[in-house]
């Protein structure tokens, strides 16, 4: 099976599409929501930011200064076009596969970890 168009290899990683996804729920956000809400420490989720940022996918903004200094994060109009078309690329493998499998009929019982 080939690749979907709009899947991104960038954005597929699990902390990458986590950080794109809670992204494109808002306009911004502060660094600290998206760490708390991600559960990832500062240096994972600047990692992750600095990659999606390189590749123009997002923009930061420094506010403030000293103690109160505050990084806020929005995806850019490039980014969400991308993190669109990897969804409907991740469908279109979803769909492709044939959708859930039927559920096992009532009187016939799951297979056991030993018998998969």
């Amino acid at each position: 099976m080939s690749t979907p168009a709009g899947f991104d290899e960038l954005i597929h990683p699990a902390t990458r599409l986590s950080v794109v996804a809670l992204l494109a729920a808002t306009e911004w956000a502060d660094f600290a929501f998206v760490r708390d809400s991600l559960s990832l420490s500062d240096s994972a989720l600047s990692k992750q930011l600095h990659t999606l940022e390189e590749a123009g996918y997002l923009e930061l903004r420094k506010e403030g200064g000293g103690r109160k200094r505050r990084t806020r994060v929005r995806l850019t109009d490039h980014g969400r076009a991308a993190f669109e078309g990897h969804v409907a690329a991740l469908r279109a493998i979803v769909d492709g596969a044939g959708g859930p499998a039927s559920p096992a009929p009532a009187d016939r019982p799951l297979p056991t970890k030993a018998a998969r």
